[in-house]
């Protein structure tokens, strides 16, 4: 690979990293939250957030979907999410850091992560056909693609 395609390719490792350990904070915070907050404490947000929206469209597809998903959220549901949210997202910080830090061990760790969460995103879509879930999987091939490539840039640096 030639010097400059090599930094370019670097540079967007690097937003990809720095894009994916954002997510995972907020994954945490995602699930921190979910752990905090009762279940009647979201139906009653999601509901005053849909409820005017269903006032002037009772068929708006979005805020009924929200409103229906609110009124079926079980507390195992939330702890379910709560746990897969703050797991996920710290998995993902603490191999973010290892990237930043071009520790060896993060490159095949984050490999296999990412690889293991784009399975499950799929196995998921197949039940909730969510086009988030889809974009997501992409995102993460595109994050592997330049991990893969920084590795191999950064095992051939350490060689020579």
């Amino acid at each position: 690979m030639k010097p400059a395609s090599e930094h370019r390719i670097h540079q967007l490792f690097e937003i990809g990293v720095w894009l994916k350990g954002a997510h995972a904070l907020m994954e945490c915070v995602g699930g921190i939250l979910l752990y905090v907050i009762s279940t009647d404490a979201i139906a009653s947000w999601v509901n005053a957030l849909t409820q005017e929206e269903l006032i002037e469209d009772p068929d708006d597809f979005i805020a009924g979907y929200l409103s229906q998903m609110a009124s079926h959220f079980s507390v195992a549901s939330k702890e379910f999410y709560a746990f897969y949210l703050l797991s996920h997202g710290l998995i993902k910080l603490l191999l973010v850091i290892g990237l930043i830090r071009g520790k060896l061990w993060s490159y095949p760790a984050s490999l296999a992560a990412l690889g293991a969460f784009m399975v499950y995103q799929v196995y998921r879509y197949s039940y909730t056909h969510s086009p988030g879930l889809l974009v997501l999987t992409v995102f993460d091939a595109v994050v592997m693609w330049l991990i893969w490539q920084e590795w191999r840039a950064v095992r051939r640096h350490r060689a020579t």
